[in-house]
Parts: C-alpha cells; structure tokens; sequence
C-alpha cells in the first residue's frame, strides 16, 4: 500500500540545486557568467544590426551568420538567467511546465544551431567550388527556406519528447543538480519505464546533430580537394582564410559538446559540479566568442565596427 501511495504522487514542482558542492561559492562562481552573458548578448546584439542594416553585408555568408547570432542570443538567454538567478536569489524552484519549456527551447535552439554551421558550410562550398554559380544557387529565397526548414527540423523532432516526458510520473524525486533541465536529467526521476526517451532522444541526436558534423566533415574535405588544385598559391591562401572563422566557430561549438560527453561517459571519478559547470561552458562559450571570432577575422564585420564606434564617437565630441 505504501508503494502505490508513493508512485501515485507526480511532483509538478522541481528545485535546481546550480552546483551541488560549490554553493559557497555560487556568487564567484556568478560572475564570469554574468560576464560572458554580457558580452554574448551586446557582441551578438551588434552583429545582428550590423548585417541587416548594412547592405553591402546581405550576402549568404552575413545572413547564416546573422541567423547564428540570433540563436546565440537565444541559447544564452535561456540558460543563463535561470543560473545567475539560483546564484545571487537562490531561486530555485522551476515548475514541471517551466522545466520542459526551457528544455525544449534550449535543444531547439542547440539544434537549429548545429543546422545553421552545416548550411554556413554548405556556403563555403558553393562559394569555393562553383564561385561563378554563387548567388544563383544561394539566393536569398533559398537563404530564407533553409532557415524555416533549420526551424522546422528542430520544432518536429523534438515535440513528441514533451508528450514522451508528460506521460510519465515524477514520484522518485523533485530535486535537479544543474542549473537548468534536461531531458534525461528530468525523465530519471520517473517511476515509469523510460526505455523510449532515451533511446528517441538517441536516433534524434544521431540523425541531426550528428550526421550534421558528417555533412560538414564531408563539406570541407570537398572545400579542402578544391582548394589544393589552385595552381595560385595566393588564391589558396585566401581561399583558405574564408573558411577560418567558420572553422573555429565549429570548434568551439561541437568540441566542448563532445568533450562533456566523454567525461561523462568515461569520468565516473569527476566531482558531479565539474559535469554541471562543463554543460554551462557549451552552452554560454559559443554565444560569447562567435562575435569575438568572426569579429576579429572577417574584414568586413570589422571595418562595420570600427565605423560604427567612431561615428558614434566622433558625434558625441561634436556635441560637447
């Protein structure tokens, strides 16, 4: 009798502990977050205007990247608020509705994501490959469907995990070490057999992000065979220089997923708050460094910044 009392009750409350182990440490903790956001929201914020306020900047390459730092704002936004607010207010109370929101719109937009570095990848390559067929082939018509598509993709495979978590009953336990939910780190406190979530939430990962990093691998082996039958050893070098910032931005964006994956896989002695600060890492590091990096390498982004910031500047002197 006590059993079925027990599993008959679902919890519909959940309270996220941040780091389990460092909580006297959660205001230092605190501000290097607090940091990255900022720059992630002003960096990404100042790319998005530059792209579409300047014209000379609505080419393929601008428009993927506008797209990308739309959905670094996005993933940053959702993530880390809710750590800064456990942080400093000890907030920690998240409702089952709230819980499964912001999991959906976290993996919507890490997926979108992914979909967005293969479609800048796709650019690359038509771009190196077939440069006289560019802007017939990468119209912004074309530009504009693949990123409803991008969207879609996310949106329909990710929905039925809502309906897959809401069938279940929460009875074991109400208590989530992270600073933000997850779909297993959720599903794990069910009574019910969760056999389907996982292995759902597998095929999904296997079939987007993962054959998305096969796409882009395949891509630039492609870009690479190009670039090595230029006889000009200047035209290869610039060719090669396009495709850097995207290559980092890759980096950056897969190699501290893959890195928390086998830590989490092969790691079974990490402390449980080096896998929650590792997961915060892959979800705030690319949002902050993308502006840095194309920024920084991407000649056009940066005359568009010098120009902005000196105008501004050169205004407010003549005002005083």
């Amino acid at each position: 009798m006590t059993i079925l009392n027990h599993t008959a009750v679902s919890h519909t409350i959940f309270h996220l502990l941040g780091t389990p182990g460092l909580e006297d440490q959660h205001v230092w903790i605190s501000i290097p977050f607090f940091i990255s956001y900022v720059i992630a929201l002003l960096g990404n914020s100042l790319l998005i205007c530059i792209i579409l306020t300047k014209r000379s900047l609505h080419e393929p390459m601008y428009l993927f990247l506008c797209m990308l730092a739309g959905a670094d704002v996005v993933l940053s936004t959702c993530t880390v608020p809710q750590a800064l607010a456990i942080f400093w207010f000890r907030a920690r109370e998240i409702s089952l509705g709230r819980c499964i929101t912001q999991f959906f719109i976290i993996h919507c937009t890490f997926m979108s994501e992914s979909g967005i570095l293969l479609a800048m990848a796709f650019d690359r390559y038509i771009a190196i490959c077939y440069p006289l067929r560019y802007t017939t082939i990468l119209t912004r018509a074309l530009i504009g469907k693949i990123g409803v598509t991008l969207i879609l993709r996310s949106f329909c495979t990710l929905s039925p995990i809502v309906f897959l978590l809401k069938r279940l009953t929460f009875c074991q336990n109400n208590i989530i070490p992270h600073t933000f939910c997850e779909h297993i780190g959720l599903a794990k406190y069910a009574c019910n057999d969760i056999h389907v979530n996982i292995w759902y939430g597998f095929s999904i990962l296997m079939l987007t992000v993962v054959l998305d990093v096969v796409l882009i691998f395949v891509s630039y082996v492609l870009i690479l065979c190009t670039i090595f039958r230029i006889p000009s050893r200047d035209a290869r070098h610039k060719a090669l220089n396009t495709c850097g910032s995207h290559v980092c931005v890759i980096v950056l964006f897969y190699g501290p997923g893959i890195f928390t994956i086998l830590t989490q896989r092969f790691g079974r002695h990490i402390p449980p708050h080096t896998h929650i600060l590792l997961a915060n890492v892959c979800m705030l590091a690319p949002p902050m460094l993308n502006p840095i990096i194309y920024g920084i390498k991407t000649k056009q982004i940066r005359e568009q910044v010098v120009h902005m910031l000196f105008t501004k500047q050169k205004s407010l002197w003549f005002k005083n």
